[in-house]
């Protein structure tokens, strides 16, 4: 399986969903956000980052970059994509998602390793999770509450498509603590936190057994690798 993460000027988490594509089992193919050209990839990843340095809005002029054309076209035909933190800022942006991200509610950018209840297995990229179960992933942000219209929210909430909330705290203000949210096919998934930065023990999140042995976001690239091979 091929998939692709799209590079934007000011993406600096690009390498790291490239290697954690690697470590699940699929080829990483690189993209640039100024080509029209997916290069036959089977999925996408929009990864994290500051791209064009936060002006106008998070993502908001990254949603219109080029490539986004594809992106948007592949998307609506079912291909699966997963877009993280600034990723999800583009997501939101460019209508593939419901709901907005909004500067943190304490004003501040957080780092913290943050505990997450999975609340939608059906997706692409969630489908080797188990519902309610409680994963730990690396959060790094300083847009990312998460804001809707109250009939919106009632939406995805009736409709299934929250796909992950906050644990333990809400690091950022979001409203009914969510994370993530994914689209109604559940081809399209967005989220604030980092999976890439918890595939490979020795660098993870901290957890009963080891210090930074924490793997849980490795789940999110084979669960789409898994779900590409029962389709074919």
């Amino acid at each position: 399986m091929r998939i692709g993460v799209v590079t934007f000027p000011g993406s600096l988490d690009d390498r790291d969903a490239q290697r954690a594509i690697r470590l699940a089992g699929a080829e990483p193919v690189a993209l640039w956000h100024g080509d029209h050209d997916l290069h036959g990839v089977d999925a996408l990843v929009l990864p994290g980052g500051f791209s064009y340095g936060d002006y106008l809005r998070c993502g908001a002029i990254a949603s219109l970059s080029p490539i986004m054309t594809e992106v948007i076209d592949a998307a609506n035909k079912g291909m699966p994509v997963l877009g993280i933190c600034n990723g999800f800022q583009m997501l939101a942006e460019a209508h593939l998602l419901e709901g907005g991200l909004i500067r943190n509610e304490a004003g501040r950018f957080i780092c913290r390793d943050q505990q997450l209840r999975v609340e939608n297995t059906s997706t692409d990229w969630t489908g080797g999770f188990t519902t309610g179960q409680e994963i730990t992933i690396p959060l790094k942000n300083g847009e990312g509450a998460f804001i809707a219209s109250a009939d919106t929210l009632a939406r995805l909430e009736g409709e299934g498509q929250v796909a992950f909330r906050y644990l333990g705290v809400n690091p950022n203000g979001s409203l009914n603590d969510i994370a993530g949210v994914t689209n109604v096919r559940g081809n399209v998934v967005g989220l604030m936190p980092h999976p890439e930065h918890a595939v490979e023990a020795g660098f993870g999140p901290d957890t009963a057994e080891a210090m930074r042995s924490g793997v849980d976001g490795l789940t999110f690239f084979t669960s789409v690798i898994e779900r590409a091979l029962v389709r074919a």
